[in-house]
């Protein structure tokens, strides 16, 4: 596999979609070895077709206001390898969204989803469109017109969206709801449903458990485990809450939760009333964390800067992509900090994950850390499918055997000769061989 002419081919493809081309780099550099071991990945072309997705539908959003104007956003859904199953991969709103973002997201979904086990595969959408200042009424006008687009291409065993950022269970209600009206069934066409249609209990919290189990079981490979240890986390959002409430169970202490206008330092640990506050922080609908310095005066407040400055023992970053630079990834090695888990999708930037390794920091990527979130998504498509729900403790269960699945796979492809593991080789590694069997089972498509 020549890396450098297929990467210049795809920047000459797709000029500046710096997130995607980061992502497909990131993978290809870890796989560059097992692909070179089997010449008939080459000879079918695989590289060349799982790094392209299958087809994108961008399209147009008209809306209107509660005062009465019409607002226009634009919509997309990225439908990127369908080799194992339906594809699946959540939906975010936010402004920042553009086509690079939710290709890098829908590439890096079909690594995560194929090392779940479960039968998905990759897709990721979303909109430019800020639920944040809009009215209920506004969000479900906007909601429904995103939906009379989206769902001529999607179905239960075609294309599976879900929730991302911006994406709750709120707006995920008003797209089931449109779909159902439009399509004329009840089916489990979107993941994130409300309990009472067909949600999965522990969905919301998932990702944020799952990043821990996996955390926990990186520590396990040198002897340690959470209890009495401190944890940094970043964002305040699902998977930052559900990180804390798990850490906290597991006899860790969370120091930090953070927002776009910095970050929050507790030093008596975020437990108990403070967990709950984090639900009141979301939804207030304003997007800062600043309030809790104020309501638990015990904290402090630090306008402007990622929590990564603090002297902790793990890091569980859990708010967007590339909020750990090399510079935020010397502080935490300086520390003294052993683990690094990415509870969001590529949070950390290329140069960080490099020296983070480099120093012996256990690194687990995002697409095995976090894939706690789609996998409980398809759970929940598995209990629409037969329709009954489990419980809490069944569901629970399933996914901390997922995510010991998952850290065992990364681990067979990832030990390297010394006996430590990279964990972004063997994620990368053991995703990629599922989806590139199958293509290749399925012929040339």
């Amino acid at each position: 596999m020549d890396l450098n002419k297929i990467m210049n081919n795809l920047e000459k493809k797709h000029p500046g979609e710096v997130e995607y081309l980061q992502a497909v780099r990131e993978v290809l550099e870890s796989i560059e070895e097992v692909v070179n071991e089997n010449p008939h990945f080459e000879a079918a072309g695989i590289i060349e077709r799982i790094v392209e997705p299958d087809r994108v539908l961008t399209f147009k959003v008209p809306w209107v206001t509660d005062s009465g104007s019409v607002e226009v956003n634009l919509g997309y859904r990225v439908q990127f390898n369908n080799a194992i199953g339906p594809y699946k991969g959540g939906l975010r709103f936010h402004p920042s969204v553009n086509l690079s973002i939710l290709k890098f997201l829908g590439f890096e979904q079909i690594f995560k989803n194929s090392l779940t086990t479960l039968p998905m595969g990759g897709g990721k959408g979303g909109s430019d469109f800020n639920p944040k200042g809009k009215s209920d009424k506004e969000i479900m006008r906007f909601c429904q017109a995103f939906m009379l687009e989206l769902w001529k291409i999607i179905g239960p065993d075609t294309d599976v969206p879900a929730g991302d950022i911006g994406v709750g269970g709120k707006e995920i209600g008003y797209l089931y709801g449109m779909y159902k009206k439009l399509q004329r069934e009840h089916t489990g066409v979107l993941t994130g449903k409300g309990l009472g249609w067909g949600g999965s209990l522990i969905r919301p919290e998932a990702t944020g458990f799952g990043t821990v189990y996996f955390a926990k079981e990186m520590l396990a490979t040198k002897n340690e485990s959470f209890l009495g240890k401190k944890v940094a986390i970043s964002g305040f959002g699902n998977v930052a809450w559900g990180a804390t409430m798990k850490v906290t169970e597991l006899g860790g202490k969370v120091v930090t939760i953070s927002g776009p206008d910095g970050y929050v330092y507790d030093p008596d640990g975020i437990s108990g009333d403070k967990i709950e506050y984090m639900l009141e922080l979301r939804a207030s609908n304003q997007d800062i964390v600043a309030p809790y310095a104020e309501v638990f005066p015990e904290a402090t407040f630090f306008p402007g800067k990622h929590p990564w400055e603090v002297k902790v023992d793990v890091a569980l970053p859990c708010a967007t992509q590339n909020e750990l630079n090399e510079e935020d990834a010397k502080n935490l090695i300086n520390n003294g900090c052993m683990c690094v888990a990415e509870g969001a999708n590529m949070p950390s930037t290329p140069e960080a994950v490099h020296l983070l390794q480099k120093s012996g920091v256990l690194f687990g990527p995002g697409k095995a850390v976090n894939a706690g979130g789609v996998a409980t998504s398809g759970l929940e498509m598995t209990q629409n499918a037969e329709k009954l729900a489990w419980t809490r403790e069944e569901v629970d269960a399933k996914l901390h055997q997922i995510m010991t699945s998952i850290h065992e796979a990364c681990v067979k492809y990832g030990t390297k000769e010394d006996g430590s593991v990279d964990y972004v080789k063997g994620a990368n590694v053991a995703g990629f061989l599922k989806v590139a069997n199958a293509m290749i089972d399925l012929g040339i498509l």
